[in-house]
């Protein structure tokens, strides 16, 4: 395994390609307090669609970050919960949270005097 940034096998690479994905991070952050249901995470989680929900946890799961759990009940159900690998995401999580809360109308403003018309 390399330390050089720009190659795909990069572990830098690898953890910013977690973080990348708009829900990733969302759905690690839901999960922190414990297991939720998928239309649990539905609610808490305004503007995803049961497909996009479906494929993040799928991916979250398959990077070993979240567990999904499957109960035989009448009706089945299915809790997904964190990992201890998920968990240590929660603070760089909190820590990206915490700039945009300090910087983000600083980006929105950017972002207005970068659009065209302006």
């Amino acid at each position: 395994m390399t330390t050089d940034a720009y190659l795909a096998d990069c572990r830098a690479r690898l953890a910013f390609d977690l973080l990348s994905n708009t829900w990733n991070p969302v759905l690690i952050w839901v999960l922190r307090d414990g297991p939720r249901r998928p239309g649990e995470l539905r609610e808490s989680i305004g503007g995803i669609s049961p497909k996009v929900l479906t494929e993040t946890l799928r991916r979250l799961e398959s990077n070993g970050l979240v567990e999904r759990h499957a109960y035989a009940e009448a009706p089945p159900r299915v809790e997904y919960e964190l990992t201890a690998l998920g968990r240590t995401l929660l603070g760089p999580i909190d820590a990206f949270g915490a700039w945009a809360f300090e910087h983000g109308d600083e980006v929105m403003a950017a972002q207005d005097r970068s659009a065209p018309g302006n």
